[in-house]
């Protein structure tokens, strides 16, 4: 399995555990893509159209979706922004947070306090962003579909990992894949089930048990801050 694959599969088990919380990071990126795509017309806005695609996978009713984007359009998301933190936990290990926030005193506040109170450091942009390669990826439907075809098909697009999970397929890239990927697995009519983003560690520290522990109790309590959408680090997957 490559090592997009298996760090997405591990932190993806553990963040959807909590569905309300999934919900609320679903809302914030409903803003985020219609306020930076222009409009609310998945049609035309291809953001827009990937964090649909996330919400049906997350069984995201209907009516909460709808919530989000008559949500996106009034004046009080009007200072939504993006806006990532950097830092070190406890024995070493890179932390990168990706929040979404109206309010950047507050986060800068309590993702440091989080930082602090956990036997971490915050730091300044820079320190640990080139320790994870941003990728790009695209579960689609895999029934029916021979992998190894697949991946001939779409090496000219930007894929570089094909692996098959169960009845779908995970296609990883680089971030700047993301279009000419989403619009050619479209035209080849493959069901996208879910998209986005990843920052995959180019390096990891595999740590004992106790260690392990004290570097999840920072990564939870930075999953639970209301800001928070993903929280990256090199701790190995295999520790989790």
């Amino acid at each position: 399995m490559g090592r997009a694959f298996e760090f997405r599969k591990a932190r993806k088990m553990k963040r959807w555990s909590a569905m309300s919380k999934i919900f609320s990071r679903l809302n914030k990126d409903i803003i985020v893509a219609i306020r930076e795509g222009g409009n609310a017309d998945p049609e035309s806005n291809s953001r827009l159209r990937a964090v649909l695609q996330n919400c049906r996978a997350a069984n995201m009713p209907k009516d909460n979706i709808a919530r989000a984007i008559k949500k996106a359009t009034d004046k009080d998301t009007s200072d939504y922004k993006e806006v990532t933190f950097e830092g070190y936990g406890p024995h070493g290990i890179a932390v990168y947070v990706e929040t979404t926030t109206d309010n950047n005193n507050r986060t800068v506040a309590s993702i440091r306090s989080d930082f602090a109170h956990n036997g971490g450091n915050l730091g300044t942009t820079g320190n640990v962003e080139f320790l994870f390669n941003r990728v790009c990826f695209f579960n689609i439907k895999g029934e029916g579909i021979d992998s190894e075809e697949l991946e001939l098909e779409l090496i000219d697009f930007g894929a570089e990992e094909i692996e098959e999970d169960e009845d779908q397929i995970i296609i990883t890239a680089s971030f700047e894949s993301f279009g000419s990927l989403q619009k050619q697995l479209e035209s080849m009519g493959h069901e996208i089930v879910e998209s986005g983003f990843d920052r995959v560690p180019t390096t990891t520290s595999e740590l004992n048990e106790e260690q392990t522990l004290e570097v999840e109790k920072l990564i939870e309590k930075l999953e639970n801050n209301d800001d928070v959408q993903n929280v990256y680090h090199t701790m190995s997957s295999s520790s989790e």
